[in-house]
């Protein structure tokens, strides 16, 4: 399997940047996994909230990661990264 090429949304850039040097580790070891096997994990799920779209989240702790899978382009885009309460509003 081709390895996966992780990229940010804005929303999750300014996220990323504004998080503590602890947490910033923790979501690049997510990325790192990601990068491997977007699909199958102890911590991903696939969403069911948009059928047409391949969303999926990634579980850190009480955050989520929801990230979209583009086969194709061989890329894993985060959309989102925010606490398990906010993170399925606006989906």
């Amino acid at each position: 399997m081709a390895k996966f090429k992780v990229e940010l949304s804005c929303k999750a850039k300014k996220f990323y940047a504004a998080c503590t040097q602890d947490f910033a580790r923790r979501l690049d070891d997510c990325f790192e996994e990601l990068e491997r096997d977007p699909y199958y994990g102890p911590n991903i799920k696939r969403l069911k909230t948009r059928p047409q779209e391949l969303l999926y989240r990634y579980r850190i702790g009480e955050y989520r990661v929801i990230y979209e899978i583009f086969k194709k382009e061989i890329i894993v885009l985060i959309v989102k990264i925010t606490t398990r309460g906010d993170v399925y509003k606006g989906i």
